[in-house]
């Protein structure tokens, strides 16, 4: 989330899972994998100040779209890299910036996992889970 709340035309940005088949899921019933949700961070932003473009190659530079279910030492499904668009135009530019940013990592000869798919329903995360680095400190885990 705060990758995101930092960049200017960002509003807020909320935890929680998205992708899967269970209505409201827990964080708890998210981890065991049933649910096939991942985590996600859902950006309220102003297109005006901001593109969305910018907001996809933020996501690029955060973490790693090449390990397929981990991000940093949390390890299954619901940790995948995973882009969810609420427009063709959003789906196209999260696409197209995919290969770009491919080929800009292509010396480590690792393919980019990440998925692309479109936003159906997304449920917010518990509150324990909102704003984690502002009420924990940097992420370690």
């Amino acid at each position: 989330e705060k990758v995101f709340m930092n960049l200017k035309g960002v509003y807020s940005t909320q935890a929680g899972y998205a992708g899967g088949v269970t209505i409201n899921p827990s964080y708890e019933l998210v981890c065991s994998g049933v649910t096939n949700h991942a985590e996600v961070v859902r950006v309220v932003f102003d297109p005006q100040v901001i593109a969305y473009v910018e907001l996809v190659c933020s996501f690029w530079k955060a973490h790693d779209p090449t390990t397929k279910f981990q991000q940093n030492d949390d390890l299954g499904h619901p940790y995948r890299s995973i882009i969810l668009y609420t427009s063709q135009e959003q789906r196209r530019i999260a696409v197209a910036s995919r290969s770009v940013f491919q080929k800009t990592i292509e010396f480590l000869n690792k393919p980019i996992t990440t998925g692309i798919a479109p936003l159906l329903d997304f449920y917010a995360a518990e509150e324990y889970h909102q704003q984690w680095v502002e009420k924990h400190g940097a992420y370690d885990g």
